[in-house]
């Protein structure tokens, strides 16, 4: 199959969201421009750090002397849910984050999971081969799929912002562990195995 690349250029919304209940959510990057959708699921893990470095870059760029807005409107704050169809396009393996300081706007690509290649036994030739893969042309047939957008200052705080509040929407920790409280119980190390 050949490489699928989504370029969405300035998207008329880009957003993290989630389908299912607490503990058991799926995470998506979602684009839209126009009347095309592209939509990606990611780890947790990954929204957040997303999130966190794409504040610290906005730091970095205000701190060089950039216009960065220090609050968002309330037209900037996008909390509508993911648009539909939510049809899963590829799961991510690895993200970039730049800043493309010609047109003061952050480059986002999200690229497809390589596939495991059964052929190679040995782990050092597998990081041989991943390390050429980030390295492909966006014409090379053969690279993983992948999903670009640009942002404007403004619309990267807010994909921030909303991405951080997704992460801390999930379940409440524990007082004790600090371990995510189950609705089922939570078996918490703290209280000796005690259901809290």
């Amino acid at each position: 199959m050949s490489r699928r690349i989504y370029d969405y250029g300035l998207p008329d919304r880009f957003v993290a969201g989630t389908v299912g209940l607490p503990g058991n959510r799926t995470f998506f990057l979602q684009a839209k421009r126009g009347g095309a959708i592209v939509s990606v699921a990611l780890e947790k893990v990954q929204v957040q750090v997303l999130a966190e470095r794409m504040a610290l870059l906005l730091a970095e760029v205000a701190r060089r002397g950039v216009r960065i807005p220090e609050a968002l409107g309330p037209a900037d704050d996008d909390t509508a849910p993911l648009d539909e169809p939510l049809v899963e396009a590829f799961r991510v393996g690895t993200m970039t984050l730049a800043w493309n300081g010609d047109d003061d706007e952050i480059v986002v690509e999200a690229r497809a999971r390589a596939e495991a290649d059964e052929d190679d036994d040995e782990e050092g030739e597998a990081e041989d081969d991943q390390e050429e893969e980030l390295e492909l042309a966006d014409d090379d047939p053969d690279g993983p799929d992948l999903v670009r957008v640009r942002l404007t200052p403004t619309r990267a705080r807010a994909f921030a912002e909303r991405a951080l509040r997704t992460v801390s929407a999930g379940r409440l920790p524990c007082p004790l562990c600090g371990q995510a409280l189950d609705p089922a119980g939570h078996l918490c190390p703290r209280r000796n195995g005690y259901v809290h």
